[in-house]
């Protein structure tokens, strides 16, 4: 017991004696440029002054967009859409709907009716 007691207390000890070390203290060093005080003033002014400087990308609304569709070909797609029978109505619309005949994919239990009928014939 007193040689895990002794071995502790040594433990301990080096712990100590190596974070006891600090640095030195060398002052304030002198700054080192290649400009001098006139220079990084002039720049310094210049930055300041200058335009957007702090401005991210598209901050200050949408910036300028170039087409490169054809205008009547889209004016065209966007008439035929709009003048399309039915274009929102799906069979899940409303509840209990069904999908009316105008639509080019019926409901599959209407389909399979309209196959039945044709046999039946």
């Amino acid at each position: 017991m007193k040689t895990s007691r002794i071995l502790a207390a040594a433990a301990l000890s080096l712990l100590a004696a190596a974070g006891a070390h600090a640095e030195s203290y060398d002052g304030v060093h002198s700054s080192v440029s290649a400009k001098s005080r006139d220079e990084v003033n002039a720049e310094a002014v210049r930055t300041a002054s200058a335009p957007n400087q702090n401005v991210t990308r598209g901050s200050r609304g949408a910036e300028p967009f170039n087409s490169v569709a054809n205008p009547e070909a889209v004016r065209a797609q966007a008439i035929a859409t709009a003048n399309a029978p039915d274009q929102n109505v799906v069979g899940g619309s409303r509840v209990n709907s069904r999908v009316i005949s105008t639509m080019n994919k019926a409901e599959p239990r209407v389909q399979a009716q309209k196959d039945g009928a044709a046999t039946a014939k």
